[in-house]
């Protein structure tokens, strides 16, 4: 959001103000502390900046995966799921863009194969 707020040449302020929330709100969306933005907001934020099509389902995508404070939950899960659960809660500070790009990349390669009846073990 700060990046399309910054090609407009708009201030927090100025956008707060025509979006009916607080420059201090939108300051902790811009750098994750705040939770999800609610739908009718999010569409607000897309009308503001004219997004279209594409560009407004990204910011609705990127929106949908806003949450600074996640929770996860592994009763009934593997030993090696809680294991790995908190190894990443305990390590995710200190891993670069490109380990958690990889990191992203593995999880969504097993959905992608889950959703489409094929089983495969890590890609590395």
């Amino acid at each position: 959001m700060r990046e399309l707020r910054t090609v407009k040449g708009a201030t927090q302020k100025d956008m707060a103000q025509v979006l009916g929330v607080s420059a201090a709100y939108l300051s902790a969306l811009e750098h994750g502390n705040r939770g999800r933005p609610g739908p009718g907001l999010i569409m607000q934020i897309c009308e503001y900046f004219d997004l279209i099509w594409d560009q407004a389902d990204d910011v609705k995508r990127l929106a949908m995966l806003s949450h600074p404070r996640v929770t996860v939950d592994t009763s009934g899960l593997s030993p090696m799921a809680t294991e790995l659960a908190n190894e990443l809660a305990g390590s995710i500070s200190e891993l670069d863009d490109p380990t958690l790009a990889w990191i992203l990349d593995e999880i969504r390669a097993q959905k992608e194969h889950k959703q489409s009846g094929v089983e495969q073990g890590p890609t590395h």
